[in-house]
Parts: structure tokens; sequence; C-alpha cells
């Protein structure tokens, strides 16, 4: 995997008011932090972090070039977006640190490709995961996942364990569960048909009692 160079500074931690002035400058706030690495405040330019890193698909290495020692070279992961509960922006970005030697887990997106034996049937191709999570050295993480449906038929699915993964990538789970299948068409039953009000004629002859009711009708005449 390709890291993405973004600069980034350290910044003094301070009120609200300070936070709301740093946006209205341009900037998103920020924390990097790690395992083994003290947690420091970060600023950096709002519109470079959104074209390079936050509209990318799934997970990205960040090089961090800054002023500082503190963060210059460093390689981390975008942890979490905060966003706007109104707007949806931005407005704040947790950058992890990761060690490039060492083996992480990260969730992976997935593409479900080509036309499904079953949909060209009727069925309904319908995903139940669109990410899944595997453990691997940093370099090693994939973009994403192809995953080709083209031989399922209505009922079949595909799982976990028939997603191929490149040298180096394991798939983290505990059951084959699965990824995507294909369902079969949704039949509406047609309403049943309600029965029809009697209709009175005038002149038409009243239809003929059962033998139970003539019976109470001749007892009430005596």
């Amino acid at each position: 995997m390709e890291t993405v160079e973004i600069q980034i500074e350290p910044r003094d931690s301070g009120s609200k008011g300070k936070v709301k002035e740093l946006r209205r400058q341009g900037k998103l706030p920020g924390v990097f932090y790690g395992p083994k690495a003290q947690a420091v405040p970060l600023e950096l330019d709002r519109k470079e972090f959104l074209s390079r890193v936050a509209d990318l698909e799934g997970s990205r290495l960040i090089r961090i070039k800054s002023a500082s020692p503190l963060l210059a070279d460093r390689v981390a992961l975008v942890k979490e977006m905060q966003f706007h509960p109104v707007t949806g922006e931005v407005v704040h970005a947790d950058f992890y640190e990761v060690d490039l030697t060492a083996k992480i887990r990260v969730k992976v997106p997935l593409h479900f490709v080509g036309k499904a034996e079953g949909v060209v049937r009727g069925g309904i191709l319908q995903p139940v995961v669109r990410e899944v999570e595997v453990e691997c050295l940093p370099m090693d993480i994939p973009e994403y996942f192809n995953v080709e449906v083209s031989a399922l038929d209505i009922g079949h699915s595909l799982h976990i364990t028939d997603l191929p993964m490149r040298e180096g990538v394991v798939a983290v789970y505990e059951t084959n569960f699965t990824l995507v299948t294909v369902v079969p068409p949704t039949v509406e039953e047609a309403p049943a048909a309600e029965a029809a009000p009697a209709v009175v004629v005038e002149g038409a002859e009243a239809p003929a009692a059962a033998p139970e009711e003539k019976k109470k009708e001749e007892s009430s005449e005596s």
C-alpha cells in the first residue's frame, strides 16, 4: 500500500473557543497517538485532508511531514473521524501510529463484481457485509477485495472462506459468515376477492329459505 504524505503540525491544546477559531482559519484539529507514542494535539490543512484522505476508500497509511521531531516521518492510520451533526463536515481526525514491522488488524471494503446468474433469472443480489477484517503488515493492507458473484444462482451464497487472500493477508473471523447471497424474487400475494354485496332487484323472487329456517318460520306461524 502506498502512503499519503500530509503536512501536520502540533498545536497547543486549549479551550473550545480556540478549536473553533482554528476551524475558522481553515484548519482541522486532530490528535496523534499510539501504543508507544505520547498523545499529541494536531492541526492540519482541512482542504488537503479532505482532498487526499477523507474521501478515499478503506484504510490509508499517512506519512506525516512536519517541522516537529515529535511527528516528522511518523506513519499512522486515520483511526476515526468526527462529523458535524448538522452539516456532516469533518471536524476532527484521530491518527493512530503504526509500526511498519508489526501486523495490525484493519477492515477492508468489498466490491461485488459481475452479474449473478440468479439475478438474471429474477433473483435479488443481497450483500450481507460490506467489509471484512484482516490481519497483515501495514504495507500489505489491501485497498479493497473484489468478490466475483457471476456464478451465484438463486439460494446460493459466498462465505468468508470463499474469499481469496493474497500472501501475508489473513481474514479474521470466528465463524464462516456469509458475504453475499442471492434471494428469490419477492412476489406479492393477490388480495382475496371480497364478497360482492347482495343486490335487491324489484320484482325478483326472494331466494328459497334453507330447510332449518323454513321450519322456524312454520313453527312461528302456528
